[in-house]
């Protein structure tokens, strides 16, 4: 029988930091205000909002896709599925945001011998 490799999973509070940080193309967030992160209590509400996006370009990395096909996923999403129109900055900040999932060797996590996930 052959033994399937266990596989990782995301660190969601990983990848909100990088989305919030660098990916609010309804501007949920308030730079200005003081409850500026996704995980401050005034913001919990709507923490979780952009979440099957982000996984679903963190998941294309994971697999293979190329680079530039990721960075054109969530300019699809702002654009033509979130409807907020053409917006000269949404490939650059979906260029960041991919950067960021790539860069961050933390974002994926293993389980453990007996199978366990660490938070």
């Amino acid at each position: 029988m052959t033994e399937i490799a266990p596989q990782p999973r995301i660190k969601l509070s990983k990848l909100r930091d990088i989305g919030w940080s660098f990916w609010d193309p309804i501007g949920l967030l308030d730079p200005e205000s003081p409850a500026g992160r996704w995980d401050d209590e005034a913001n919990l509400s709507f923490a979780d909002e952009y979440d099957s996006y982000l996984v679903a370009a963190a998941s294309q990395l994971r697999r293979g896709t190329p680079r530039d096909e990721v960075v054109a996923f969530p300019v699809e999403i702002e654009t033509q599925h979130i409807g907020v129109g053409d917006s000269p900055s949404a490939g650059p900040r979906a260029e960041v945001v991919v950067e960021a999932i790539l860069a961050d060797e933390t974002i994926w996590t293993w389980p453990d011998a007996q199978g366990r996930f660490r938070v």
